[in-house]
């Protein structure tokens, strides 16, 4: 007879005849007595001796799975078992074995003599209401495998006409079925899928594949597979329909897509544009389908749907450390200002409160502004105004500065940013102020393959690093001479999963190194303003010393002098524990000279530890450092709590 099988093997018809096998009942009725409701078993499946086929079957028994969390009555406990039969025989069927059995034996630890009754027979149910209440059932599952069928003939066939279909090699092996391999579910099912996805990437945008035949023969323990499927003719991408738009202009949209008319149709790169125009963080969804279910003109047309996100948003801001204190404020933020996704962000910030690398309160106001496509795809114009005054021991600083750059994307991994900016500020260092004038054209590439789009979002492997060049000029001012200087800097950081040794679950167990360069070249310390030289010390140098303080100071004291040259490294351990929570453990080391050489100076190491809570945005960090070789008594520990990894 012919038989449509269950689960897994939903579609394929096999031509096969059932072994029914029967349950075993322990224990004949001994009077009259309450039947328990529900009736409480447990349940015991023997091994078959295959890893993968034991978690299959496991996974399908209702007996197995349901036995804590779904307790029945006998008569529903009776319809289990009966049903159970099926599902195992489909999982030994989906991982090859038509031929195997499935016994059940159910009993009483109390009784020891048996009947032997059909599944289906209605002497289950009255054995299950002669069981005792407060009385448990015990139902032991025994799975026989039998032979392991293999693929026999592999055909495609068109479904109109049932003649055979030639497969290029390409498409052969994307379809990866072949005669004699293991009669596995998965793989006969998943071939018509990926023969699907290569046909469609090939431009066959109407291709269609049918659930499969399977022809059981049991003579050979053989399964013969044909596979009704078309490719249909290649198309080229046609009108390409925009619907949806309210603010953002279409124009705009249009001239973003990286999917244009005339263009051979690939699922992947469609999918890639839609991709690429929801990450402008205008739109809540970005869908995309074919316009007909036909050709039209030897094209296939594409409705993209659009549903815009909210346009405003307000949020907080908020970190503290011990050094810099804590730092509180509130953000608004347009993303859709023009009309063609240009973000407007304006941040007011109070800081300085209460750190110990600090003098007094101060403040951090900027607006930032960002245009993407800017004369040219993948090409963003940013620009930022910003009012700031920061009280360090070292220096006290009050600024206007102005910048503008251009940020370009050159490939999947690197960009590059090119720009101006100009400082106006006054600088009170040991009880004299000056005046500086700075204008610098600031210069950088940077590599990411982390694959973490979201900056707050913990890097679990790849490579990030930077290299920057700011050639600047320092105008004479009141108290102060012209300077040429260009600062040099370098970072990378790198990410190392322990699950590659075989040490831990993916994404748990996580090494981060991060390493870090720099140096000023054409001025001495003393010809250049305090703010623009070499500090380190703090949360993104070396946790453990306050702010700018490792490096040259004015004797053992927490006025810090700054130098010219830089380099620090870290080296971190990252745990994930539990669902949301996580620790850390780390050692910093960094040094800051007077010579534009790097690696001179005192070397400072600071080591400590923290904890993490994992949120939906990313994690909250509580780290705290101790100096392991301080230059100024009063560095003795350091508190950080932040959103995010320091790198």
């Amino acid at each position: 007879m012919q038989v449509s099988s269950k689960g897994v093997l939903d579609g394929l018809v096999l031509t096969a005849n059932r072994v029914v096998t029967g349950v075993t009942l322990w224990g004949a009725a001994t009077g009259c007595v309450w039947a328990a409701d529900p009736q409480p078993y447990v349940t015991h499946l023997e091994s078959s001796g295959q890893a993968d086929l034991d978690a299959a079957l496991k996974s399908s028994s209702d007996l197995l799975n349901l036995q804590a969390t779904h307790a029945v009555g006998p008569f529903a406990l009776a319809g289990r078992v009966r049903s159970e039969y099926d599902r195992l025989r489909s999982a030994l069927e989906s991982y090859g074995y038509y031929e195997g059995t499935v016994q059940i034996s159910l009993h009483r630890a109390k009784e020891k003599d048996a009947v032997v009754v059909d599944g289906t027979s209605p002497a289950l149910s009255d054995w299950l209401n002669g069981v005792p209440a407060g009385e448990k059932v015990t139902a032991d599952i025994t799975v026989k495998k039998g032979p392991l069928y293999h693929l026999g003939s592999v055909t495609v066939v068109d479904p109109k006409t049932n003649a055979p279909v030639s497969l290029t090699e390409a498409q052969q092996t994307a379809f990866g079925l072949k005669t004699g391999q293991d009669a596995v579910a998965q793989a006969v099912l998943g071939s018509g899928g990926s023969l699907l996805d290569v046909w469609r990437e090939e431009g066959h945008a109407l291709a269609q594949v049918d659930k499969p035949r399977a022809y059981l023969k049991p003579q050979t323990h053989t399964l013969d597979i044909v596979y009704p499927a078309s490719a249909g003719p290649v198309l080229n991408i046609g009108v390409i329909d925009v619907d949806g738009l309210k603010r953002v202009h279409e124009s705009f949209v249009r001239r973003r897509m990286t999917v244009q008319e005339g263009q051979l149709y690939q699922p992947s790169k469609i999918e890639a544009a839609r991709q690429d125009l929801s990450s402008l963080g205008v739109f809540s969804n970005v869908a995309v389908k074919d316009g007909s279910t036909k050709p039209v003109n030897g094209t296939m047309p594409l409705d993209f749907t659009f549903k815009e996100a909210k346009r405003r948003s307000v949020g907080a801001e908020a970190g503290y450390s011990t050094d810099l204190g804590a730092r509180v404020g509130a953000t608004w933020t347009h993303y859709n200002i023009l009309g063609n996704a240009e973000r407007l962000k304006l941040t007011a910030l109070i800081t300085g409160l209460g750190g110990s690398a600090q003098q007094g309160l101060g403040y951090d106001v900027y607006a930032d502004f960002m245009k993407p496509d800017f004369y040219s795809r993948n090409q963003n114009l940013s620009a930022r105004v910003e009012a700031l005054r920061q009280l360090f021991w070292s220096y006290r600083q009050t600024a206007f500065l102005v910048n503008a750059g251009i940020t370009r994307k050159i490939d999947k991994h690197w960009n590059v940013n090119f720009g101006l900016a100009a400082e106006q500020e006054k600088i009170e260092q040991f009880n004299v102020s000056r005046d500086y004038t700075i204008i610098s054209a600031p210069l950088g590439a940077t590599f990411d393959n982390t694959g973490v789009g979201n900056p707050i979002e913990p890097a679990l492997h790849g490579v990030r690093a930077s290299i920057n060049a700011t050639p600047s000029v320092s105008l004479g001012n009141k108290g102060s001479g012209t300077s040429f200087f260009a600062i040099l800097n370098a970072s990378a950081s790198t990410y190392f999963d322990l699950a590659h040794l075989g040490l831990s679950k993916p994404g748990r167990s996580i090494i981060a190194l991060r390493g870090m360069i720099g140096s000023i070249q054409g001025a001495s310390t003393y010809d250049i303003p305090p703010d623009q030289r070499m500090y380190a010390g703090g949360s993104a140098t070396v946790r453990g010393y306050r702010w700018q303080g490792v490096g040259p100071q004015y004797g053992r004291t927490r006025y810090a002098i700054g130098g010219t040259s830089l380099d620090a490294g870290t080296i971190e351990y990252r745990q994930r524990l539990f669902k949301s929570f996580g620790m850390a453990g780390f050692v910093d080391a960094g040094q800051v000279g007077s010579s534009s050489m790097p690696f001179t100076g005192t070397l400072r190491v600071g080591a400590g530890g923290g904890v993490r809570y994992y949120t939906p945005i990313g994690p909250v960090r509580v780290d705290i450092a101790v100096p392991l070789n301080r230059a100024y008594r009063g560095d003795k520990w350091d508190l950080y709590i932040g959103l995010g990894e320091t790198f």
